[in-house]
C-alpha cells in the first residue's frame, strides 16, 4: 500500500511559490496503527486510542458499525451502529444513530436511540430520540419526540386506563368526598 503526501506550496527565494513533487511515504508500521487521535472536546468515558473518527473533509455512504467509539466530523448517509457516536458541531448525519452514548453538537436526521443521549446547544436533531437518560443543553434543536424508553421490550404494556373497543369505558368510581364509596 502506498499514501501519498499532501501538495503544500513551498515559498522559493524569489517570492513565488513552487509544488513539491508527490513522494509516496512508507507503509504505516503496526506500531502507529492504533495511536490516539486528538479531539478537542473528547466525549465522556472514552479513550482516545478506541476512536475513528470520520474527518470533515469524509463523505460516507452506507451503513457504519464499530465496537468501539465513533466520532463524526464529515457526513454520513446511512444508519450508525458503536459502543458510543459522537456528532460534531459542523457533521451532518442522514440515518439512524445506535450506542449506549450519543453526543450530538452536528446535525441528525433520523432517530438516536441510546442509553444516554447529550444534546448539545448547536445541536439539530429531526426525528426522535430514544433514550434512558437525556441531557439537552439550551439552544438545541428538536423536532420530533424524545421516549424515555430506551432497553424496554417491543412487547409495552397498554396504559392502565385503555381497554380494548368493545369494552365499556372504564369510569373512576364515585366517592363521598372523603375517601368512602359513595
Amino acid at each position: 500500500m502506498t499514501i501519498f503526501n499532501r501538495n503544500v506550496p513551498e515559498p522559493t527565494t524569489n517570492g513565488r511559490t513552487s509544488m513539491p513533487e508527490t513522494t509516496p511515504s512508507p507503509a504505516p508500521s503496526s506500531t502507529n496503527v492504533n495511536r490516539p487521535v486528538a479531539s478537542s472536546q473528547p466525549m465522556s468515558n472514552l479513550s482516545p486510542a478506541s476512536t475513528s473518527v470520520i474527518s470533515k473533509a469524509l463523505k460516507i455512504t452506507g451503513q457504519l458499525e464499530s465496537t468501539e467509539n465513533i466520532q463524526i466530523e464529515g457526513e454520513v448517509n446511512g444508519d450508525i451502529r458503536a459502543a458510543s457516536v459522537k456528532v460534531g458541531s459542523n457533521a451532518k448525519v442522514k440515518g439512524n444513530v445506535y450506542g449506549e452514548e450519543v453526543e450530538l453538537a452536528g446535525s441528525v436526521e433520523g432517530k438516536i436511540e441510546a442509553k444516554k443521549v447529550i444534546l448539545t446547544r448547536t445541536a439539530h436533531m429531526s426525528g426522535d430520540v430514544v433514550h434512558q437518560d437525556i441531557t439537552i443543553e439550551s439552544g438545541a434543536f428538536i423536532d420530533g419526540h424524545c421516549r424515555p424508553e430506551y432497553g424496554k421490550t417491543d412487547s409495552k404494556s397498554a396504559p392502565l386506563s385503555y381497554k380494548s373497543p368493545s369494552a365499556p369505558p372504564i369510569m373512576p368510581e364515585k366517592t363521598n368526598g372523603i375517601g368512602a364509596k359513595a
